[in-house]
């Protein structure tokens, strides 16, 4: 089977293929995987355009954009509702980007009026949600106007524009207005932004992707359709038989919280006004880190008889103890292990139903070294979990090794490759 890229001329496959930056970096996670290994496996699944591909964790859609861009229908599944709406505006091309450009610019000629006339009326985020996001994320000023710029977006708010306008303002949110940096963690700089132009910096943004629509017209009609779920279920999301391959890359076993990377957005952006909103999202994600793990979690019963999980599990709580560790987060190291295993089982469990026989699947994962200095051999277990399942092994593919901020060594990442017979 040909891809549809391949019946174009080559000029036409360098303009789709060159640049890995325009709808790819709308918004995306510092460390999401490249859009080039997501067409290295529709090249080697020989997918194509009457095949559909699953993302079960697709974050941003880096996956869902690509074979879009191939003319391969796409869905994902995305746990973070506000990364779930940047991630289904990327994959939005079917818009009049023309009057999306009017639009924006009659918005910001109205915000930065209202602005201009409100300098002694500072507009705060309320107690509750201010507690929600890292101290100092954003300074008053910035805040202030940004706080205008959504008023506006609502009052004049039109919804076929909506999604997109506010995926523009999140990612200038992030990396134009707030004091935000980025590392293992996030965390804040050092320097503080006093004063931004919030407005002109967010239309600029729009000027870029209505840029980037022109480009992308001719497979506007593809369908890419991402769900606001749990990737543990699907009985809601799909149809029996359905899927035809999946590339995904889900969390790693690690200590980040993934809801923190992205709460500046989610909170002033309104996904999240409460502690009970924030806990609602982190119950739908994987339990990869000691911040969502919650009284009542069982997915470990999935891997209860899995000896090699649990003796790993095991020999983490035994350092712990050895080492005298008996802060509030060293006590539930264990329990990552056992219910992140565990809600992969789960998750390759459930997804059989959905899949097509001989449906080809690629997992980019990493191994972990968080926990004590004990090594998590993320790929390697995932791997015999699925065989358990009745998954065949394909191989695993070294996609790439990174430095441990832990113990220093360099750590694998992989590709598991996987075939479901049916």
């Amino acid at each position: 089977m040909s891809y549809s890229i391949q019946r174009k001329s080559s000029l036409e496959q360098n303009k789709l293929y060159s640049e890995d930056t325009k709808i790819n970096d709308w918004y995306r996670f510092v460390l999401s995987f490249p859009p080039h290994l997501v067409r290295d496996y529709i090249h080697k699944f020989n997918l194509s355009t009457n095949q559909t591909v699953l993302d079960p964790f697709c974050g941003t859609g880096t996956t869902l954009v690509e074979c879009k861009k191939l003319g391969i229908p796409s869905f994902g599944i995305e746990a973070n509702p506000v990364v779930k709406m940047a991630a289904q505006t990327k994959v939005n091309w079917d818009i009049d980007y023309n009057k999306l450009l009017k639009h924006s610019i009659l918005v910001a000629q109205k915000a930065n009026n209202l602005i201009r006339h409100s300098k002694d009326d500072f507009k705060v985020l309320d107690e509750e949600k201010s507690k929600l996001i890292i101290n100092n994320s954003i300074s008053p000023i910035p805040l202030h106007k940004s706080l205008i710029l959504l008023e506006v977006l609502e009052s004049l708010r039109e919804e076929q524009f909506y999604d997109i306008e506010r995926t523009a303002f999140a990612k200038q949110l992030v990396f134009s207005y707030s004091n935000l940096k980025f590392g293992p963690e996030v965390g804040v700089g050092r320097k503080k932004k006093i004063d931004v132009e919030v407005v002109d910096l967010w239309l600029n943004q729009i000027k870029k992707m209505v840029s980037d629509l022109k480009e992308y017209q001719l497979f506007k009609k593809v369908k890419s359709k991402i769900f606001l779920g749990d990737s543990r279920t699907f009985e809601n999301f799909m149809s029996q038989k359905s899927i035809d391959a999946v590339i995904t890359s889900p969390p790693y076993p690690n200590e980040k919280d993934y809801t923190r990377t992205t709460r500046l957005e989610s909170v002033i952006l309104g996904f999240m006004k409460t502690k009970a909103d924030l806990r609602a999202a982190k119950e739908k994600l994987i339990r990869s880190n000691t911040r969502n793990i919650y009284k009542g979690d069982n997915d470990k019963d999935w891997i209860k008889s899995f000896k090699q999980i649990t003796d790993l599990a095991d020999n983490i709580e035994s350092r712990r103890l050895e080492l005298g560790k008996t802060s509030g987060f060293e006590r539930l190291y264990h329990k990552v292990v056992r219910n992140y295993f565990g809600g992969m089982a789960r998750h390759l469990s459930e997804l059989q139903s959905i899949l097509n026989p001989g449906a080809q699947l690629a997992y980019v994962v990493g191994d972990q070294a968080s926990y004590f200095r004990i090594p998590i051999r993320t790929g390697k277990i995932i791997s015999e979990i699925a065989v358990d399942l009745g998954y065949e092994l394909v191989g695993i593919d070294l996609f790439r090794t990174r430095l441990s901020t832990v113990t220093k060594e360099h750590l694998r990442e992989e590709v598991v490759l996987l075939k479901w017979r049916g």
